[in-house]
């Protein structure tokens, strides 16, 4: 026990870590798997029971399937963090990741009766986007509460590994099931979800504290928004990342590489999934032992600076042994994007708005993810997939250096050391 990293010596942490894990793990997988089914589905002739489309045509299916997922993550951000700052933390983790239990029990059921079609996979899509918009504030409240104060950044950052290297881990996880059986990581995603339910149960009760004021629970709901906009430091920070990942994101073109650019099949996409999990791995289990201590800002925009140098790369190549690497780069970088910009955003969060900023934050996570992938999709439309995601590397350059220009805070952001505390009688202020 001793050799393990402080937070997970707390045994509510080690709890609240196997369930954010395996949930990432579920959902990241099940998202990967969705996509590639719309792909190929969209691209199967139609004797074979497909739709016959063209790669530009059903690349834009990719988009479309992202905008799916992104319209209920806009419209239900902002209930979402009042929900996660007004009720019982734990339950609300466990109904969401129970819903997306109920989801991947049916798509694998649809999958293996072969009874998908497009409009059951994108309605499937929306109603995974409507669950995870519920699980992200309420997870991601609970670990400030579950260990002490002077142990806060390290079970932070620890939270981010996990995040981090489940989220790329779990695509590659379900690549390969998906060659196996193409109803497997459905199965297996379901299991994890209940793996998740359960590690939350013991967890002690998680009650946030009363919020603020007498506002109406709407103002309440946007008062998260109101924060950040007014914060520039987290303003920055969780921007950089919505408008970096938004433009430079090549996951989504994944499935494209894989059937029709390195022509590798679903047993190559798997590689090529893994390969930013074993990036990310790698720099989590150095940043366990060996925390990151100086200099946080800078390395952050530098890292998603690297991040979109990698992109082009792999956009570019037509060697599998180079995207492989390429993305195993990437993969490091963003471990390292996400590991200082999760840390900085809790610590410069009040715990009565840690739910509703947690929402804030969750949103441009996702929206960057889910846009991205409309971006990708549309851009890939017009432009072709290979320009599509080396115009989107270096679009994601163009924004750490702009980012650094405009938010000197962030390259200014030292350690990870704790800002002076928000008076009570501010907060209050902003709610009442």
């Amino acid at each position: 026990m001793a050799l393990l990293p402080a937070p997970l010596r707390i045994a509510d942490f080690r709890y609240y870590w196997i369930a954010r894990f395996a949930a990432v793990l579920a959902t990241m997988g099940m998202v990967v798997i969705i996509g590639y089914q719309v792909y190929d589905l969209a691209r199967a002739d139609v004797s074979a029971g497909g739709y016959g489309m063209s790669i530009r045509q059903a690349s834009f299916q990719l988009g479309l399937l992202g905008l799916s997922q992104f319209v209920p993550l806009a419209l239900l951000t902002p209930v979402a963090g009042w929900v996660a700052d007004r009720f019982e933390r734990r339950t609300v983790a466990r109904l969401a990741n129970g819903i997306d239990m109920t989801i991947a029990l049916a798509l694998g059921w649809l999958t293996a009766n072969d009874a998908l079609t497009l409009p059951i996979l994108f309605s499937f899509a929306a109603l995974h986007g409507v669950a995870r918009v519920f699980v992200g504030p309420a997870m991601s409240a609970i670990a400030p509460n579950i260990v002490p104060p002077k142990m806060l950044p390290e079970a932070i950052a620890m939270s981010s590994i996990a995040w981090q290297v489940a989220s790329v881990g779990g695509p590659a996880l379900g690549g390969f099931l998906y060659a196996a059986d193409p109803a497997l990581p459905y199965w297996v995603a379901a299991a994890l979800m209940l793996v998740a339910i359960i590690a939350l149960t013991p967890i002690r009760r998680i009650t946030p504290p009363p919020i603020a004021g007498h506002a109406h629970p709407f103002r309440q709901m946007i008062d998260g928004l109101t924060y950040v906009r007014h914060h520039r430091f987290l303003f920055g920070a969780i921007t950089l990342d919505l408008f970096a990942v938004l433009v430079g994101g090549a996951t989504a073109m994944l499935p494209v590489y894989a059937r029709d650019i390195l022509k590798v099949g679903t047993e190559g996409l798997g590689l090529l999934r893994a390969a930013p999990a074993v990036g990310a791995a790698i720099l989590a289990l150095y940043y366990a032992w060996v925390p990151l201590k100086r200099n946080v800002g800078v390395k952050m925009l530098l890292a998603v600076a690297g991040f979109g140098a990698m992109t082009i790369i792999f956009g570019l190549s037509t060697n599998m042994t180079l995207s492989l690497a390429a993305l195993a780069l990437l993969g490091m970088f963003d471990m390292l994007s996400v590991y200082v910009r999760s840390s900085l955003v809790q610590l410069h969060t009040p715990d009565a708005m840690r739910g509703r900023v947690s929402a804030v934050s969750g949103f441009a996570i996702s929206a960057s993810n889910e846009l991205g992938e409309m971006q990708s999709g549309l851009a890939a439309g017009l432009l072709g997939p290979v320009l599509a995601v080396a115009g989107g590397g270096a679009a994601a350059i163009v924004i750490a250096a702009g980012w650094a220009i405009f938010f000197p805070e962030l390259r200014n952001a030292r350690t990870f050391d704790p800002p002076t505390p928000v008076p009570p009688d501010r907060l209050q202020g902003e709610t009442a």
